[in-house]
């Protein structure tokens, strides 16, 4: 795992992130559906405390039960600036990916992967720190593009850059649901990462890896801060 450099600014942000994304691995499938462990990593912030709680929950991809699962909590250690939002979060991440006793597997995070307007987003950084196979599931689209995908689950669409590069896919995922939004982050393709989510989202919209990771990070941020 490489050591995560905090950058001092948004100029040196910038060029961390430049120098990181030539190490992003596209060509590779990832896992195969329903095989293996998946982990879903999401945080939660107190704002006026400067406090960030992550949680990284592995789930069996088979079943969906829940196989290990660890959090962490740390300070808020860069400003909020759209685009450079992983700088903010991978810290304490990071820690709770760590202090899991089993292998993570295929990380998904609540956020952006490709699908980002410098090409790295959390799910690309984070794959690159970790060596791990990481993609992204979004709840929007964020500054791109697409038509509506069909009303059934598994109808999807491409997300789509202003150049017309094809960033991630609008996925549906339950039948008359709003659509969520996949791209890849490193070491998984496109096609794979939409099976994947497919299978995570069983019963609801969200991945059933975002909702467990969800509700553990906010448990861990009231248990930290004591607010309820």
């Amino acid at each position: 795992m490489t050591t995560i450099r905090m950058p001092a600014d948004e100029a040196e942000a910038r060029a961390v992130q430049d120098e990181l994304r030539r190490r992003v691995v596209l060509d590779e499938p990832g896992p195969p559906p329903g095989t293996g462990l998946v982990t879903g990593v999401d945080v939660a912030y107190d704002d006026e405390r400067d406090v960030v709680a992550a949680a990284a929950v592995v789930l069996d991809a088979a079943t969906l039960a829940v196989v290990d699962e660890a959090t962490a909590v740390g300070r808020v250690a860069f400003p909020y600036v759209p685009g450079l939002l992983a700088f903010r979060e991978i810290p304490t991440v990071l820690a709770a990916l760590e202090s899991l006793t089993s292998d993570p597997g295929l990380v998904v995070c609540d956020g952006y992967g490709l699908a980002h307007p410098r090409r790295f987003g959390l799910a690309a950084h984070l794959g690159v720190l970790t060596g791990l196979p990481v993609m992204g599931v979004a709840k929007n689209p964020f500054t791109f593009s697409y038509e509506r995908p069909g009303t059934r689950r598994g109808d999807s669409s491409p997300l789509v850059a202003d150049d017309g590069e094809e960033v991630g896919r609008a996925l549906r995922t339950q039948d008359n649901v709003k659509p969520v939004f996949v791209s890849v982050g490193h070491r998984v393709g496109l096609a794979n990462a939409c099976a994947h989510t497919l299978r995570l989202a069983r019963d609801y919209r969200l991945p059933e890896s975002t909702r467990r990771a969800d509700a553990l990070c906010r448990r861990a941020l009231r248990e930290a801060t004591g607010r309820r």
